[in-house]
């Protein structure tokens, strides 16, 4: 599920703080995105002309939800100029926004284990939705932790303790699978998701990970976002951004 080709002005909704992250909203008429799909995206107002002419680039983000009455959503941390500008956007902003973009999720076999880290979430939003399962999710402490409440019934896990298992979202998965093989649909930061991908293979249970990586384009032109796998090297943004496990190498 494609968009048309090229950048389109839409208009920012809403714009609201779930814990250290923030949820944008935006209309636009072809929110049509498969989960695991994402759009690059960009402020039409004070964007490349800041310090050092930064942010210059669109910032690549996974769909949260997209296809109610025309309306797409991103959830957003604030970690750089182009992520901190998309966090100031206010209603009624001018919001710039290419897709949806990539190969999203396919419909697990089944009930699936959703697994999660920080940002990484936000994916597995949608696909909860669309196909239910039960979510692993975690976080650095428990003010990123209050992000678990956008999904229905995660579990949680951060790093510190301070909410939920003290520990890492792996080790929840583990006692999961012990309980019942399930298919597993996962998105976080690398670290997270090559432990999945042990724990999957290990397990022999099937596992489609959405890869998290900068890109430049979105479209696959700057080969700037590839990923080994056992094919050769691949784009994320076209490629992927979901890969099997056990097509990574």
């Amino acid at each position: 599920m494609t968009a048309p080709f090229g950048r389109r002005r839409a208009v920012a909704l809403e714009r609201r703080r779930v814990g250290r992250y923030v949820v944008i909203a935006a209309a636009d008429e072809l929110a049509r995105a498969q989960p695991g799909q994402f759009y690059m995206v960009s402020a039409s107002e004070r964007w490349g002309g800041g310090e050092g002419e930064r942010p210059f680039l669109g910032r690549a983000l996974s769909v949260m939800r997209a296809g109610e009455e025309g309306r797409v959503e991103f959830l957003l941390e604030d970690v750089g100029p182009g992520t901190h500008r998309l966090c100031e956007l206010e209603p009624g902003e001018g919001i710039e926004l290419v897709g949806p973009l990539g190969r999203g999720f396919t419909a697990p076999d089944g009930e699936a284990l959703l697994v999660g880290g920080g940002i990484g979430i936000a994916p597995l939003i949608g696909a909860q939705e669309q196909w239910g399962g039960l979510a692993l999710l975690g976080f650095r402490d428990a003010g990123h932790a209050q992000a678990g409440a956008l999904v229905a019934g995660a579990l949680i896990a951060t790093d510190d303790g301070s909410s939920g298992h003290h520990g890492l979202v792996p080790e929840l998965l583990i006692a999961e699978l012990d309980r019942a093989p399930r298919p597993i649909l996962a998105c976080g930061p690398p670290a997270m998701l090559d432990a999945v991908r042990a724990i999957a293979l290990s397990r022999d249970v099937p596992a489609q990970l959405a890869l998290e990586a900068p890109m430049a384009c979105g479209f696959g032109a700057c080969w700037g976002c590839v990923v080994a796998t056992v094919d050769g090297y691949r784009r994320v943004c076209v490629d992927g951004p979901v890969f099997a496990a056990e097509a990574l190498a």
